[in-house]
């Protein structure tokens, strides 16, 4: 059977794959392609991650398709239940990549709070010629340890989330609609083990009480994050998107950056993707990543071989 993974697909990933008598083509075929290249080589298994769009067109188009699969979380690129209506699986990787987006989470906060999203800009051009000034102009950090963050979303990455932010000894809130208790276990190295209880809240009293706050929701039709949520905030709060373009209003984000109820904010994911608007672009107040969230060499790994287990375990028992 053939499997073509469009978007790529880890080297274990192609291992398991291949030893279970799989044929995987790395080739990344255009979209507009796609469908004749699935047809003329009769692809069982499509695997794709956010750039490649599986919609009912192409699944009408190609029969020879089995297995859709995303490497990751959000499958808003598939036409899912369209698929599953046609006999087709689609899989996924949920927990895979979970703790790397909340690595970089952290990233980007820890950036923003030391300011290290501009000094990592001027150092290069100014710091032979004007250190003690910048030296001076950076020195009003923040440390994170002892302030709140607000989690949106307290699914599998926002709970990967808390749990880095409880071991920098921050307190924690959390809103989502589907929870109310989550009893979050952290993995310490030489084997330890804590256990907390996190009782989840309103969506107000969350953007209300955080000193931070970070977004782990999927893609709606609504923003989640407009200018009325904006106006419950506390004064100069630090906000990171990493879920989805389109969760938050970009341009109500801009203006809560110009009247200072955002202090700071960082962005891995934009409403115009792959063309982020240039307000953001060139904006001192935001720190700024192509959608690398889930892309560690780890997490990759991790959703080459869940991929390859799920299909081994559908396609030959």
């Amino acid at each position: 059977m053939k499997v073509l993974a469009n978007d790529g697909i880890s080297k274990s990933g192609i291992e398991a794959l291949e030893k279970a008598g799989f044929e995987v083509n790395t080739t990344t075929v255009a979209q507009e392609q796609l469908i004749n290249y699935i047809n003329e080589n009769e692809v069982d298994v499509l695997l794709v991650r956010s750039a490649t769009k599986v919609r009912q067109e192409l699944i009408d188009a190609c029969p020879s398709i089995k297995i859709i699969g995303r490497g990751g979380v959000g499958m808003d690129n598939i036409d899912v239940d369209y698929a599953r209506s046609k006999d087709i699986h689609v899989i996924n990787t949920p927990a895979a990549s979970s703790h790397s987006v909340a690595e970089l989470v952290f990233a980007h906060l820890l950036g923003l709070a030391r300011y290290l999203h501009n000094s990592n800009r001027d150092m290069p051009l100014d710091g032979d010629t004007r250190f003690k000034d910048l030296k001076k102009s950076y020195s009003k950090g923040i440390e994170l340890k002892g302030k709140t963050i607000g989690i949106l979303g307290f699914g599998r990455i926002g709970q990967a989330t808390a749990k880095v932010a409880l071991g920098l000894g921050m307190k924690v809130v959390a809103f989502d609609p589907y929870m109310e208790t989550v009893n979050l276990e952290l993995d310490f190295f030489d084997g330890q083990k804590l256990n907390f209880e996190i009782n989840t809240i309103s969506k107000d009293d969350v953007l209300k009480q955080s000193d931070f706050i970070t977004l782990h929701v999927p893609a709606q039709k609504e923003y989640v994050i407009g200018k009325k949520e904006f106006d419950e905030m506390k004064d100069g709060v630090i906000l990171v998107n990493a879920a989805r373009g389109g969760v938050i209003d970009e341009v109500a984000l801009v203006e809560a950056i110009k009247s200072g109820k955002v202090a700071r904010a960082a962005l891995d994911v934009y409403e115009s993707e792959p063309k982020p608007e240039i307000q953001l672009l060139m904006n001192p107040s935001l720190s700024l990543t192509p959608h690398t969230g889930a892309a560690t060499n780890e997490a990759q790994d991790r959703i080459g071989t869940e991929l390859a287990a799920q299909i081994i375990q559908l396609l030959r028992g």
